[in-house]
């Protein structure tokens, strides 16, 4: 890969991967597609070019691969979890219409593209533990919905029409540096937030609500390797599963206490947020990631966690503990 567009590049996932990317692949293109209002700032916006780029307007995306000669295509574009609830049909129409409209300029000007999927993808009737890499899908979400339906359709354009499609199907993310979006797994990002401010923090989801998460730089990791990997090796193309770690509230505000003995925690449940969270997975089996490109991840809890609050201190200003040098 030599030029890049990311859409979504302002986002949680795309601001990140941009500058992860940019420093990656610096004598190149790596553009970051904005829509208006989102437009980049600081560091992203003097590192790299930037383009809008509405999802929803194929003329946009077709601009921008002529522009900067494309030939890979990060499609980041989505409603999160909780916002596409309350907003299904726009969640269609940038989730599969958005999808159609890159997957057409892809197949048009030659270029390669991935579309994330999610553990949202699958539902009630889904193994909860272990979930594997084919099994039923039936979410009861338009997010879920959506990412099903944007799996098929980028394996037909790949048996149909030759497009390199390629994804990962992402759990839960946290990063210290974009705010939570409106995730059902963005608690275990909140959580963090108030443990470094000295808040109590208000949990939305009951204990025993397990679910799989990743930190985001292994989620960055997994987006670059599969788009760099061996094409002949893949089995499948989308998308794999890939796991990092799964716990439950209880876990991970045990984990803080660990590092902030003063933290405290209390249950505030949100309906919607729960509902959705009992539909998806405890945790997947990632194994034909593991072998059909090599994925590992780098981080867990404690390694996370770890970074996390030293990182956010950093963020907010505030003074890392005496006692500790990393936290």
């Amino acid at each position: 890969m030599k030029n890049i567009l990311i859409i979504g590049a302002t986002g949680q996932i795309g601001s990140e991967l941009t500058m992860k990317l940019r420093s990656l692949y610096p004598n190149g293109n790596v553009v970051a597609g904005y829509i208006a209002g989102a437009e980049p700032k600081g560091a992203l916006l003097e590192s790299g070019p930037s383009h809008l780029v509405d999802i929803t307007n194929p003329a946009h995306i077709a601009e921008a691969v002529d522009k900067y000669n494309v030939d890979t295509i990060y499609n980041l574009a989505a409603l999160l979890s909780a916002v596409a609830e309350a907003k299904p049909q726009l969640a269609w129409k940038i989730g599969l219409g958005g999808l159609y409209n890159t997957l057409e300029v892809a197949r048009e000007k030659g270029c390669a593209v991935f579309t994330p999927s999610s553990i949202g993808s699958f539902g009630p009737s889904t193994p909860h533990v272990k979930t594997p890499q084919d099994t039923i899908q039936r979410p009861e979400t338009m997010y879920g919905v959506t990412k099903v339906s944007g799996e098929l359709l980028s394996d037909y354009y790949w048996h149909r029409f030759g497009v390199d499609t390629r994804s990962v199907r992402f759990p839960g993310l946290i990063s210290y540096v974009a705010p939570p979006g409106g995730g059902t797994t963005d608690y275990a990002v909140d959580i963090y937030y108030s443990a470094v401010k000295g808040e109590e923090f208000k949990c939305p989801l009951k204990p025993g609500t397990f679910m799989d998460m990743m930190y985001m730089p292994d989620a960055l990791k997994a987006a670059i390797e599969i788009m760099e990997a061996d094409p002949s090796r893949l089995k499948h193309r989308n998308s794999f599963n890939i796991a990092s770690m799964s716990f439950d509230p209880e876990i991970i505000s045990a984990k803080i206490k660990e590092y902030v003995p003063e933290f405290k925690m209390k249950y505030e449940l949100d309906p919607l947020r729960q509902a959705i969270a009992d539909s998806w997975p405890d945790s997947l089996d990632d194994s034909c990631a593991r072998e059909e490109w090599d994925w590992k991840p780098e981080y867990d809890l404690d390694a996370m966690t770890v970074d996390m609050l030293h990182n956010l201190r950093v963020k907010f200003g505030i003074k890392q503990p005496e006692d500790s040098q990393t936290v």
